[in-house]
């Protein structure tokens, strides 16, 4: 473990604690403000020192909750999505603490008030705190600081990947020294001659067994952290359910946490977010579709069709960007020379590799296509496919039957839970990211989905949209 690493940690304790106090100390600031105290009198009176000698012995306990909670565990790939549902169930165990406390003595502190909004802030105050402590991590490992000097071992696959993500990426933590195709205690003893070595990831999946122990007695006799990227069997087994069968005991191997309770979760997420968008979206998309009318005509919802979930087919709603002798589908005319077109277009300015096609600077878009396009306000409509049951808010995205045609078997996973309007690939990189890249993180997504994972997509996305604006 990096000393970087450590100071850090170390120094998220005072940190949450300053925030803690301060979220006390707002909610008496607002609880006997001139507003408040004109709308009701208080019915107890204690003294500002008095009462600071008390919020600092509450947020000492908070502070013990927090490391129960595993806010202070030193895991260098810890998501603040974690954190922040950690904030949230630890606040939540404090303020329960704090009530059981007030309810037998009621004599001490009798503002339910100032209770309710302490929490409140504590919550939000906390999460500023992580998140100013992460980000100062991130402006440490952008300028080499800190980071973890990596050796990577293995050649194609999960180990190219691996490379570009965390030579693309440096706010990740990682710095890669080198990169092997196998183990070598030659290279790397050449190589710690030259640096230090921190960790060293294996991402080669068919690694021989003798060598992969081989690697990790190496590490350990340096004292180097040793990773590896999981096999097939280990990346499945996350979801593993286990039952018996006749007092046997037997391992079902899960596509994807979304089934049960989860999947009516998500259902309910759906519905509720999906009325809500489309309500306050509304506005936008009646002046959409007036400019496109009179830009263009009709028909001003294009139709295109799109795999869903199990392989279904269904058509996503988008407002039309292209003009209509080009638009490809069955509500439009011309489809053979609009086809032909495409693959013209396809031959001359794709710009990814794969099932996947982009179309660089395209003829067909209009005016107010390129714009909407440009902002994602095109796909607003999608709305109500999540309403109608065959998208979600988050998910992987639905591409066409005829790029599908092209996958490969480990891509069909995307297929095994519904499309959505934004997902993990999404806010990744939108439509720059390689094939590849997109399905991988889809297949993370299904097989890690969680509803704090959903949230975080969704308060992400609308930041994305509007970096990407900027970028254009």
């Amino acid at each position: 473990m990096k000393r970087s690493e450590l100071v850090l940690t170390f120094l998220q304790v005072p940190l949450d604690f300053v925030a803690l106090v301060a979220a006390g100390w707002t909610a008496y600031a607002v609880r006997f403000s001139d507003y408040f105290v004109a709308l009701k009198t208080p019915l107890f009176n204690f003294s500002a020192s008095w009462y600071l000698s008390l919020i600092t012995i509450v947020a000492l306990g908070w502070l013990i909750i927090f490391a129960f909670a595993g806010l202070y565990s030193i895991n260098p790939n810890r998501k603040l999505g974690a954190d922040v549902g950690k904030i949230f169930l630890a606040c939540g165990t404090a303020l329960g603490a704090v009530t059981i406390y007030i309810f037998f003595r009621g004599e001490l502190f009798n503002s339910r008030f100032i209770v309710l909004v302490a929490w409140g802030c504590a919550i939000i105050y906390t999460i500023i705190s992580h998140t100013l402590i992460r980000l100062f991590k991130i402006i440490l490992y952008k300028n080499s600081i800190g980071a973890r000097q990596t050796v990577l071992i293995g050649k194609n696959g999960a180990a190219a990947v691996l490379k570009k993500t965390l030579t693309t990426h440096k706010g990740l933590g990682y710095a890669i020294v080198e990169q092997l195709e196998s183990f070598s205690k030659d290279a790397l003893s050449r190589i710690m001659k030259k640096t230090t070595i921190d960790e060293i990831i294996v991402a080669d999946p068919a690694i021989d067994r003798k060598i992969a122990l081989a690697c990790i007695e190496w590490c350990n006799n340096n004292h180097i952290t040793f990773k590896y990227s999981a096999d097939l069997f280990a990346a499945l087994s996350t979801n593993m359910a286990v039952s018996t069968i006749a007092g046997v005991p037997v391992i079902e191997l899960q596509k994807t946490k979304l089934g049960g309770w989860g999947s009516i979760i998500k259902w309910f997420v759906d519905m509720i977010g999906g009325l809500l968008l489309t309500i306050i979206t509304s506005p936008v998309m009646i002046i959409t579709a007036l400019a496109i009318l009179i830009e263009t005509g009709r028909p001003i919802i294009f139709k295109n069709e799109r795999v869903g979930k199990e392989g279904r087919t269904f058509n996503t709603f988008k407002f039309r960007s292209m003009r209509q002798q080009y638009c490809i589908g069955p509500q439009f005319k011309q489809q053979e020379k609009a086809l032909s077109f495409e693959q013209e277009l396809i031959k001359e300015k794709n710009t990814k590799a794969g099932p996947v096609y982009k179309i660089k600077n395209d003829p067909r878009v209009t005016r107010v296509g390129h714009f909407i396009r440009k902002t994602s306000i095109d796909e607003l409509p999608q709305f109500f496919n999540v309403l109608e049951g065959t998208m979600s808010l988050v998910g992987p995205r639905p591409h066409q039957p005829r790029e599908v045609e092209h996958y490969a078997q480990r891509h069909k996973v995307s297929l095994t839970i519904k499309p959505g309007i934004t997902g993990l690939a999404q806010i990744s990189g939108r439509s720059d990211l390689e094939f590849e890249e997109e399905a991988r993180l889809d297949a993370f997504y299904v097989e890690n989905w969680s509803l704090l994972m959903d949230l975080f997509i969704l308060l992400k996305t609308p930041f994305i949209l509007l970096k990407k604006r900027k970028a254009l």
